[in-house]
C-alpha cells in the first residue's frame, strides 16, 4: 500500500471502544504479542506461529487460502488497530479481543478495499498462553466456512496514436485469431493438422505442431493473428477445410495498414508473463499491453486503468455481496505530429526494400515530423529514428558551415585535384567524378560535384571541435526531443589526421541517423537550427538548447551551393519537381572491400525537408535520390 494517505472503502466495521492499544489483568499476559502474530500470520499465510482452541495452523492456512486465494496477485496487510483483555471473563475463562484492519490494494487508483474484523481470544491458564478461536469472519466481515473474495476486472478502453489532425492513426480493427481447436477432431489429425494450418498462414510448421501437442485435449491453440480486411490472403474457406482448424473474430488497436509506421507505431498484444512480471501487479494475465515502439514506450498513457470488482462469494460460488467497485478510467490519446498521406506514401516507397532504409519527412517552420518511415519492414528496426550510419557526402553541408565559418564563401576558390594523399592515405574523388570540375574550382562547384578531395585537405584546417560545432549548428548533435527514444548523430571533437580527413566526407567515425540528416535539411531551409518534434501530447521533456546556432546568413550561402547540386550536380534528376527551388545533396559512403554503400540524399522544398536513406544502395543520388524525387511529387499533389 502506498506510503501516501489514501481514502478507502470502509466496510461492515465492527465497532470498539477506543482505549490503550492493549491491555491486561493482574496474572495473564499481555494479549498483543499473540494479536500481532495473527496478523503477521494473515499477511504471509503461515499459521505456524499462532496457537489455536480446536483447529490448527494447517486448518487455519486453508481457510484462509479459500477465502483469499481467489484475488490472485491482489496484495492485503492486516494490523492490528487494537488489542486488549475483555472486563469480564465468559464462563470463567478470561478472554482478549482485538480489532483487525484488512486493505487490499486493489488497484492502482487512490481507493483501497479496507474492512475491520474481530478475534477472540482465550487464556490457557495451564498453558499460560493466549488461544485463538478461529473463525473465518476473522478474515473478512460475516465470512463463514467456503466464502470467498473474488476480483473481477474490466478492461479500460485504450487510448489511441493521433496524427497531427487529431485523427486516429491507430485505432480498434477487426481480426482474425486463426487456431486449433482440440476438441473439434481427433487425436490421430492433431500433428498433421496443426502442420498444415502452420503452412497456410506461413509460420513455423515444426513449432506450432510442437505447441499444438503440448496443449491440453480440449485447448485452443492459437497459430496467428490476421487483418480481416481486403489484404487477407487466406480464406475461411482454407482455414476450415482442415480438421480442428478454425478462427475467432476480434478486434486489435491497428493502424490502417500492416506496414504504416510499423516500428514507429508499433504493436499490441497479450501481455508475457516478463511484461507480468515487471509491471508488480499492474499487469495482468490477458491484459492487451503495448509490446514495441510507441506502444511500448507510452502503454501507461493509453493503457488507462482497468475496471475492477471484488465480490463475497459463497461456498456454492453464489455471489452475496458486492464489497468493492471501482470504474475503468479510458487512457489517454497519444498526439503525434505525423502527416498520415505523407506516412503513407513513405512507408508504400520502402516496402519492397532489400536492405533496412528510411524516410524521414520534416517541417522546417516547426520542426515537425511528418513522416518517419523505415523499411524492411520485416526487419523491425526502427532505421528512421534510431538507427546511425556513415552520412557519406551529405555530410559535406555541414563540413562546408565549418569553412565558412572560416572565412570561405561559395564563390571561394579551391584545388579538387583527382587525388589527395594526407599522412600517407590516399584519397580520390568518386568513380565517374566529371573531370571539367577537376583544379580550381568554387566551393560551390566543390558541393555540386561532391569533389572529395577538397575537403579531404580541408581536415588538416578544420579541426574536430569546429566540425562537431558545425553539425550542432545544423541540429545533428540534438537532444531528443521527439519523445521517441531517437538518436541524430555524432561527430567526435578529436578527431585529427586521417580520420579527421575521412570526417569531413562523411566517413571516418562520424554517424548520422535519418532523423539527424533530415534536420539538417530542415535547419538549412529554416535559416535557424530546428529542433524536430514528434509526440505532441503527453509533451516530451524540452530538449536543452544547443550550444552553437545557424545563423540567417550561414544557411543562405548554404542553401545557394545546394541549389547547384540540384541544378547541374549530383541531384539534377529532381529539377522541375513539383514547383518552387529545390535544394539538396547526395551521399554515399563505401563501408567494406566489396564496395557496398550507404546512400544518401537529403533535399527541401517550401515548408519540406527530407532525408533518405539505403543500408545497401549503388549510390545516393541512384538510390536515395528517386526516394526524395517520390516525396517531392507527393507532397506536391
Amino acid at each position: 500500500m502506498s506510503a501516501v494517505r489514501r481514502s478507502v472503502t470502509a466496510l461492515s466495521v465492527a465497532a470498539l471502544a477506543l482505549g490503550p492499544l492493549s491491555a491486561c489483568s493482574a496474572g495473564a499476559p499481555d494479549p498483543a504479542p499473540s494479536a500481532d502474530a495473527l496478523v503477521a500470520a494473515m499477511n504471509s499465510g503461515d499459521f505456524a506461529g499462532v496457537q489455536f482452541t480446536g483447529t490448527s495452523p494447517q486448518d487455519a492456512a486453508k481457510a484462509q487460502e479459500t477465502a483469499f486465494g481467489t484475488m490472485g496477485e491482489i496484495k492485503h496487510t492486516s494490523t492490528v488497530s487494537s488489542v486488549a483483555e475483555d472486563e469480564e471473563e465468559q464462563d470463567g475463562v478470561k478472554t482478549a479481543t482485538a480489532n483487525i484492519t484488512t486493505v487490499w490494494d486493489v488497484d492502482a487508483s487512490d481507493k483501497d478495499l479496507s474492512y475491520d474484523t474481530r478475534a477472540v481470544w482465550e487464556y490457557d491458564k495451564e498453558a499460560e498462553a493466549w488461544k485463538l478461536r478461529f473463525d473465518p469472519s476473522i478474515l473478512a466481515p460475516g465470512f463463514e466456512s467456503g466464502d470467498y473474495l473474488k476480483a473481477a476486472f474490466e478492461p479500460a478502453a485504450r487510448g489511441s496514436i493521433t496524427d497531427a489532425e487529431g485523427q486516429n492513426i491507430v485505432a480498434d480493427r477487426p481480426v482474425i485469431r486463426v487456431g486449433m481447436d482440440k476438441t473439434h477432431t481427433g487425436k490421430e489429425n492433431w500433428e498433421s493438422s496443426a502442420k498444415k494450418l502452420a503452412k497456410l498462414v506461413d509460420i513455423d510448421e515444426d513449432a506450432y505442431a510442437k505447441r499444438v501437442m503440448a496443449a491440453g485435449d480440449k485447448a485452443w491453440v492459437e497459430a496467428i493473428v490476421l487483418r480481416d480486411d481486403a489484404t487477407r490472403e487466406v480464406t475461411d474457406e482454407e482455414i476450415k477445410a482442415i480438421p480442428g482448424a478454425n478462427f475467432q473474430n476480434d478486434e486489435l488497436p491497428l493502424a490502417p495498414t500492416r506496414s504504416f509506421a510499423r516500428p514507429l507505431l508499433g504493436s499490441v498484444g497479450k501481455a508475457t508473463a516478463e511484461i507480468i512480471e515487471k509491471s508488480e501487479g499492474k499487469v495482468k494475465a490477458g491484459d492487451q499491453v503495448g509490446k514495441s515502439g510507441l506502444q511500448a514506450a507510452y502503454n501507461d498513457t493509453l493503457s488507462g486503468t482497468a475496471g475492477v470488482t471484488v465480490s463475497q462469494y459463497d461456498a456454492e460460488h453464489e455471489e452475496l455481496a458486492e464489497l468493492f467497485a471501482n470504474a475503468p478510467v479510458p487512457g489517454k490519446d497519444l498526439k503525434t505530429t505525423l502527416d498520415t498521406s505523407l506516412q503513407q506514401a513513405a512507408d508504400e516507397l520502402l516496402e519492397d526494400a532489400e536492405s533496412n532504409s528510411a524516410i524521414v519527412v520534416i517541417r522546417p517552420s516547426d520542426g515537425s515530423v511528418l513522416a518517419a518511415s523505415s523499411g524492411p519492414v520485416s526487419s523491425g528496426l526502427n532505421t528512421a529514428l534510431q538507427a546511425s550510419y556513415a552520412p557519406g557526402s551529405s555530410f559535406k553541408v555541414i563540413s562546408a558551415l565549418a569553412m565558412l565559418r572560416e572565412g570561405a564563401t561559395p564563390g571561394t576558390e579551391v584545388k579538387c585535384p583527382a587525388t589527395t594523399v594526407v599522412d600517407g592515405k590516399s584519397f580520390k574523388n568518386y568513380d565517374g567524378y566529371p573531370a571539367s570540375a577537376v583544379g580550381t574550382i568554387p566551393l560551390s562547384e566543390a558541393i555540386a560535384q561532391s569533389c572529395n578531395t577538397v575537403f579531404v585537405n580541408q581536415g588538416q584546417e578544420i579541426s574536430g571541435k569546429k566540425l562537431a560545432e558545425a553539425a550542432t549548428s545544423l541540429g545533428l548533435l540534438a537532444e531528443d526531443g521527439t519523445g521517441t527514444g531517437a538518436v541524430f548523430g555524432s561527430v567526435p571533437e578529436d578527431s585529427t589526421g586521417t580520420t579527421q580527413a575521412a570526417n569531413m566526407i562523411g566517413q571516418g567515425v562520424v554517424e548520422a541517423s535519418p532523423l539527424g540528416m533530415a534536420t539538417v535539411m530542415a535547419s538549412i531551409q529554416a535559416k535557424s537550427t530546428v529542433q524536430p518534434k514528434l509526440v505532441l501530447s503527453p509533451e516530451p521533456e524540452a530538449p536543452a538548447k544547443p550550444a552553437s546556432t545557424l545563423t540567417e546568413k550561414e544557411a543562405e550561402q548554404l542553401s545557394a551551393m545546394m541549389a547547384e547540386v540540384v541544378d547541374h550536380g549530383t541531384l539534377k534528376d529532381l529539377k522541375g519537381t513539383g514547383s518552387g527551388k529545390i535544394i539538396g545533396k547526395s551521399g554515399t559512403a563505401e563501408y567494406d572491400s566489396e564496395k557496398n554503400a550507404h546512400a544518401w540524399a537529403i533535399a527541401a522544398q517550401g515548408d519540406l525537408a527530407i532525408a533518405a536513406f539505403v543500408e545497401d544502395g549503388d549510390g545516393g543520388a541512384q538510390s536515395a535520390g528517386p526516394l526524395v524525387k517520390s516525396m517531392l511529387q507527393e507532397a506536391a499533389k
